[in-house]
């Protein structure tokens, strides 16, 4: 199961929130046995978004993963 501070990747596309399938969030509060606040942050470390997550839209990453940057829709700068 998931851990406090895990390391997770989104399963899904989540456009309301600016987030796409494959964005690398932390768990920083565990809520309940499938419910967690998972937090999302911009390469400068700004929080891009804090969310109420379950086990389906999150999963462990793993040695198969390589992480990339992408720029924000919308974003300036």
């Amino acid at each position: 199961m998931y851990k406090l501070l895990d390391t997770v990747a989104l399963t899904h596309d989540m456009p309301d929130a600016g987030l796409q399938r494959g964005d690398l969030g932390a768990i920083v509060e565990l809520l309940a046995p499938d419910a967690m606040e998972v937090e999302f942050v911009a390469a400068s470390g700004r929080t891009q978004a804090l969310l109420t997550l379950h086990a389906e839209d999150i999963r462990h990453v793993g040695d198969r993963d390589v992480i990339a940057v992408r720029t924000l829709e919308g974003a300036a700068g």
